[in-house]
């Protein structure tokens, strides 16, 4: 009888923890979603266990989110984010409803070509080598110019073009203007998070993925680099 009523409290308790883990990912969903204006709303998993100790204490260990199709900011050349994963470490469970504090977060954000090519006005595809992309740009009169151009982070969260080559047709003036107000100034991110520094960038088949880190970061409305 005692180690039933034990497994039975036992049960009761993780039962309860889980319904609290629950509406913690409920608020973070919530507060993420107002602050980064996304379409519907995130996945959000509370890690540790748990998580009624944690909440007692003021913070939660570690929080996972992605979100998804995070709207473009600015109107010179807008760019929304594909794709962004987040972790947060010593997420604070006190405060506004609708913000998210963090101690801590290391975040990948995944932009597709498509979104790169509306972006910059260009034909954007994968590169020959990884780091590098191919941009093609179609011109009247002048026909089809191709250049290969590899990516960097740079500084205030941009994404810089460097070490353009040409890999197909001439760099007349219409070409070279077009691919200088394309390519010759880094591409920023304004919808990213404030707190949030840009530390790489790589490509894939797809898209490009750039990865973030900060400390002291708060999700809130308006709280982008924009």
């Amino acid at each position: 009888m005692a180690g039933t009523a034990l497994l039975a409290l036992l049960a009761g308790g993780v039962l309860a923890d889980r319904v609290t883990a629950a509406r913690a990912q409920s608020r973070t969903a919530e507060a993420f979603q107002d602050g980064m204006g996304t379409p519907k709303r995130p996945t959000v998993h509370v890690g540790g266990f748990p998580v009624l100790t944690q909440l007692a204490e003021g913070s939660l260990r570690h929080v996972d989110i992605t979100a998804d199709d995070i709207p473009a900011r600015g109107s010179a050349r807008p760019l929304p984010v594909t794709r962004l994963s987040v972790r947060l470490d010593g997420l604070k469970t006190s405060g506004p409803a609708d913000e998210a504090r963090a101690g801590s977060v290391t975040a990948s954000a995944f932009l597709s070509y498509e979104d790169l090519s509306d972006a910059l006005g260009l034909d954007l595809s994968p590169g020959d080598a990884p780091g590098r992309i191919d941009a093609t740009a179609g011109l009247p009169l002048v026909g089809d110019i191709a250049v290969s151009t590899a990516l960097s982070a740079a500084d205030g969260n941009r994404i810089a073009f460097t070490d353009v080559r040409v890999t197909q047709g001439r760099l007349m003036p219409p070409a070279r203007a077009l691919l200088d107000k394309a390519l010759a100034e880094p591409l920023p991110l304004p919808n990213i998070p404030d707190g949030l520094r840009l530390r790489s960038v790589t490509t894939t088949e797809k898209g490009i993925t750039a990865r973030f880190t900060g400390k002291a970061v708060t999700f809130r409305p308006d709280s982008t680099t924009a």
